[in-house]
């Protein structure tokens, strides 16, 4: 259930950070691209930084199913 959790707070991140995207691309088109190409790098930190929790809960989750602590 954590795991799933933590997908949904990526997810949210990826959906407000298209969001934010689209709508400055449309209210300034001049810098289209780039507004896009920072768009990507900050997608790409979302994932990133969600994989340490990502794992984090998975420990947590599996730790709970078989009855043996967590590492970590």
């Amino acid at each position: 259930m954590r795991v799933l959790i933590e997908v949904l707070h990526i997810v949210v991140g990826l959906l407000a950070a298209l969001l934010i995207a689209a709508l400055a691309s449309w209210s300034y088109p001049l810098a289209r691209q780039d507004i896009w190409l920072v768009t990507y790098v900050a997608m790409a930190a979302v994932v990133g930084m969600g994989i340490g929790p990502m794992r984090r809960a998975y420990a947590k989750d599996k730790a709970g199913f078989d009855g043996a602590p967590a590492d970590g």
